[in-house]
């Protein structure tokens, strides 16, 4: 899965139209953005196309107006934050489409920057309509996708407008496939993958894929205490779903087959209630009270998972170990992600909550890759194919 990138095309003098992900937090009350690390994360395209003095055309959403001008919603003071980074002038449409937008495209000038106004204020967007497509591609010449985290979405601004132009990867985009695409086609060995969250539901792609890719899969965080019920452990009041115990029971019974190492929890910390000061202790998994609810994995959990994980040359991680949104359960996902980490070994942080934790203890430049794409990068490791990376040009 190699794709050309803006590299590997001329864009001297030509309007490149670039999908990005804006869809930056912001302050409720305010409104100012209170986190805009995803808008760093396209500066290098965007840097690298004004100096190469391409004329620079950004979409992205914003939120979920669904069809619907939302004032909160405009993407005025993403513009701003991104010409201070810049540190040039960016020009913001008053729509993504129209006369208006056209004539703004057509005047634009070398290494000059123009943002489109909010895609998702057009129902047309998210239903990849073609006529939408091809009005966003009527202001462009080139089109570059750098929007990974939307890149497993089939909507006009990821995949309809590929239709109409030549379309390549930006930077974000390529290291996103290159990272994770070399992990499952071709690995260092031994590989391991750490799976946590809350749902098997949520996972059961992810498992059926991976299994047949690594030599070790480790299982935490809520969706291990199904897998633990379906072994006969009796696990309290925790949250089981049990109509994913035949799932579980068949899927360690194929890890087995297949000489694969599977480890779960030998033990745990364990609250009276999902509260961030429940009285809480640690207890083996066949010891947890009853009524009494599994938040963390335990020490020797922790010590068993780090054994295992030590010699590995490639760890994928994708799901924090507990409820780590509280301190008295965070213990597991802060040690095992300050110890992968520490290795050397190519360490993949699969996005979403697993990036917020490693982001939240300062480690993210301590990782060689963390996914922008929550969603995106989680169908990657289920095998699927994403639209917004099958229409670019191959290499």
């Amino acid at each position: 899965m190699v794709k050309k990138t803006v590299e590997d095309i001329e864009v001297s003098n030509k309007r490149v139209l670039v999908r990005v992900d804006f869809n930056v937090p912001q302050d409720k009350s305010s409104g100012e953005i209170s986190d805009d690390a995803r808008i760093q994360a396209a500066l290098p395209t965007i840097q690298y196309l004004i100096d190469h003095q391409a004329k620079v055309i950004l979409c992205s959403h914003l939120g979920r107006p669904k069809g619907e001008i939302k004032e909160e919603l405009r993407l005025t003071r993403v513009g701003e934050r991104l010409s201070r980074l810049l540190n040039k002038p960016v020009k913001c449409a008053p729509d993504c489409i129209g006369p208006e937008v056209e004539k703004l495209a057509e005047e634009l000038k070398s290494s000059e920057v123009l943002l489109l106004e909010n895609l998702r204020f057009h129902a047309q967007e998210t239903k990849n309509d073609p006529e939408f497509a091809r009005s966003l591609a009527d202001l462009a010449e080139v089109y570059v996708n750098d929007a990974f985290g939307t890149a497993h979405r089939a909507h006009a601004s990821t995949a309809g407008v590929a239709e109409y132009l030549p379309a390549v990867s930006g930077f974000l985009m390529e290291k996103e496939i290159r990272f994770l695409g070399k992990a499952l086609a071709d690995p260092a060995r031994p590989f391991a993958m750490v799976v946590g969250g809350a749902k098997v539901a949520d996972k059961i792609a992810l498992l059926e894929n991976i299994i047949n890719k690594v030599d070790t899969l480790i299982i935490g965080g809520g969706m291990a205490n199904t897998f633990l019920k379906a072994q006969g452990n009796d696990v309290g009041g925790s949250k089981v779903e049990d109509e994913q115990l035949d799932f579980a029971r068949q899927l360690i019974e194929q890890a087995n087959t297949k000489g694969k190492n599977i480890l779960l929890p030998v033990d745990g910390v364990a609250a009276d209630k999902l509260e961030p000061d429940a009285k809480h202790q640690v207890v083996n998994i066949t010891e947890c009270p009853p009524e009494w609810l599994l938040l963390d994995i335990g020490p020797r959990t922790i010590e068993q998972f780090k054994q295992a994980l030590n010699p590995c040359k490639t760890i994928i991680w994708n799901g924090p170990m507990g409820v780590f949104e509280y301190s008295n359960f965070a213990e597991g996902t802060n040690t095992l992600a300050t110890f992968i980490a520490s290795l050397s070994a190519t360490t993949i942080v699969g996005g979403g909550d697993s990036a917020s934790a490693v982001k939240k203890l300062g480690l993210t430049d301590k990782f060689t890759h963390v996914s922008t794409g929550g969603g995106a990068s989680l169908e990657l490791l289920e095998g699927k194919t994403l639209p917004g990376i099958s229409v670019l040009l191959d290499k």
